[in-house]
């Protein structure tokens, strides 16, 4: 039986700021058109975390189940290693989609009942990344979705329930300011399936990182750190220039960015993955001081 700090190890602590860094970054937004909602945002971060969580344990369980994780190199896994019975993790997923579908619910009755819709859409997206006959994260479109749902989703989300407003000025902004955070959160993903395409390739998993091989993922990793920093750039010319501070993400990443691209691999590559994980953090801590602060 696992002990509870293994249950914590499972719902992979580590990945969390990838769940606060939209919230973050979002609010950051509705406080610059001074519609900033605090228990509002509240909610959106337990939505934000909840989904994470769950997403992190419904991994665990598809990926465990199909045989993926038996031979990891990185952090051992609930099911993989046989641990804990699958159902249990199966449940502790959807126990975490439930928290998430509740905080939801209220959102979308002070805000909008289409939202429903929107949190219902990201419940099945986080399922069936791994879950399912086929599942998207095994088809290469893991950063895909990544992208739109810890990015535009998450960002855009958050600032609509507490601002209300469809306008194009706090949309626009929550555009620009999804894009470093999308873009960040899909490197972690990147670090990861670079680090996993022996055994991914060997299991039949075909993720972008073995459809495009390990040379072409690197370039693809300093893509997509490039493209952060275009956003926060974007961010700044339609708020306040304080947003570049954003840029902090820069030499963040410079560590990371400087171990993927000379060809570290295996274990040599997790540390990638917390350090990105730093930098989107880091980044959006910036972008809020800088719009909440010139508000």
């Amino acid at each position: 039986m696992a002990s509870p700090s293994q249950w914590i190890a499972g719902a992979r602590p580590r990945t969390l700021p990838a769940a606060l860094a939209p919230v973050l970054t979002g609010t950051a937004v509705a406080a610059h058109h001074h519609e900033a909602v605090g228990w509002k945002a509240l909610l959106a971060l337990v939505v934000s975390l909840a989904l994470q969580v769950g997403v992190n344990y419904a991994n665990d369980y598809s990926d465990g189940i199909r045989g993926t994780d038996a031979d990891r190199v990185g952090p051992q896994r609930l099911v993989g290693s046989g641990l804990v019975e699958p159902a249990l993790v199966k449940r502790a997923a959807f126990l975490s989609f439930g928290v998430a579908a509740a905080a939801g619910l209220v959102l979308a009755a002070t805000t909008a009942w289409w939202l429903v819709a929107v949190g219902l859409v990201c419940v099945i997206a986080a399922w069936f990344y791994t879950g399912g006959s086929k599942p998207y994260g095994y088809l290469g479109l893991g950063e895909v979705m990544v992208f739109v749902f810890f990015g535009l989703v998450a960002v855009m989300g958050t600032t609509f329930v507490q601002t209300g407003s469809t306008s194009r000025a706090p949309v626009l902004d929550s555009l620009w300011a999804a894009v470093p955070i999308g873009a960040l959160a899909c490197a972690v993903l990147v670090a990861n399936n670079l680090r996993d395409i022996p055994t991914d390739t060997e299991s039949g998993k075909l993720t972008l990182a073995v459809r495009l091989g390990a040379e072409r993922t690197r370039l693809f990793f300093a893509a997509l750190v490039l493209l952060a920093a275009v956003g926060v750039v974007g961010l700044a010319a339609t708020t306040t220039w304080w947003a570049l501070t954003g840029l902090v993400l820069v030499p963040m990443a410079g560590r990371p960015l400087r171990r993927v691209l000379t060809g570290k691999t295996g274990p040599a590559l997790i540390p990638v993955l917390q350090q990105i994980g730093v930098a989107q953090l880091g980044c959006a801590v910036a972008i809020f001081a800088a719009l909440t602060l010139t508000a």
